[in-house]
């Protein structure tokens, strides 16, 4: 995982490098793809990420979310305040008073926001974290100038051109949608469909929890969440792909992201998650 920056180093000294004997040579540096024909590439700024304690994260709405609603921060579920989820478990609807701060376009802090209850975060099947805040996005936007990200509603296609925003760092990184990997395994934790990126974004500590952002559209396809670092296989901080039969694949020093798309079937009317509506495929407690 891009862990939690205070964890990071940590890690590393009890874990040390592992060995595997069978190691994918990293993706091929690609060059910079170009926008589709007809299509104009956006502005991609910070406005709208935010720092959290120890990782990145953004304002996000959905499609039919409301200018009274009460606005969501995405971030991963390894960023919890109370620590990593355990494999199988769901957190939905629980107290919090999380503090994020919010930049402008320039990567200024212009605010802080405050949680009042963690909506839903998992670290089963993906690895998410979204907070309910105790502003609405029409506040947030008449006190900040600050309008949400809007999450896209598709699956990202390959070779979408993309860009992981990291509020914690206020480092912007650049570069495709190599593939997908159909399952990612990282320790005790299981993803499916991750994205993965080409190897132009080199992720560190600290941005877990950062928007991926296609840059046609603008919209959120993805929450930045880890990469293998030492070339260990299928251990924390070194996923490894896992296929429909079973192979696995280590590529060190690539990076990966958890799609967002489907998230937005499960906010209901009101900016509620609910787990139970048609086409939710999160996780249940």
């Amino acid at each position: 995982m891009k862990k939690p920056l205070v964890g990071a180093l940590l890690s590393l000294l009890l874990l040390g490098a592992a060995a595997t004997p069978a190691v994918a040579a990293p993706t091929a540096p690609s060059a910079p793809t170009a926008t589709a024909p007809g299509a104009t590439a956006v502005a991609v700024t910070y406005a709208g990420t935010v720092a959290l304690s120890n990782c990145s994260g953004s304002v996000v709405r959905a499609p039919a979310s409301q200018p009274g609603d009460l606005a969501l921060v995405l971030s991963n579920g390894h960023c919890l305040e109370s620590g990593f989820p355990a494999a199988g478990e769901v957190i939905a609807d629980r107290p919090s008073t999380r503090s994020f701060s919010l930049l402008n376009a320039a990567g200024s802090k212009v605010g802080t926001l405050r949680a009042s209850r963690i909506a839903y975060a998992t670290m089963t099947d993906t690895d998410i974290s979204i907070y309910r805040l105790t502003r609405t996005y029409a506040q947030i936007q008449s006190q900040y100038g600050i309008t949400a990200l809007t999450l896209g509603d598709v699956r990202p296609a390959q070779g979408s051109a993309i860009k992981v925003v990291s509020g914690y760092w206020k480092r912007t990184y650049s570069c495709s949608v190599d593939g997908f990997a159909y399952r990612l395994k990282e320790g005790d934790w299981t993803w499916k469909d991750s994205v993965r990126y080409t190897s132009a974004c080199n992720t560190i500590g600290g941005t877990s929890g950062s928007p991926v952002i296609d840059t046609t559209t603008g919209k959120v396809v993805a929450v930045n969440n880890t990469g293998n670092e030492d070339g260990g296989r299928c251990t924390v901080n070194n996923p490894c792909e896992v296929d429909q039969n079973g192979n696995v694949t280590v590529r060190q020093g690539i990076n990966y992201a958890q799609q967002t798309y489907i998230v937005v079937p499960c906010i209901a009317p009101g900016n509620t998650i609910d787990l139970n509506r048609p086409g939710c495929t999160l996780p249940k407690p």
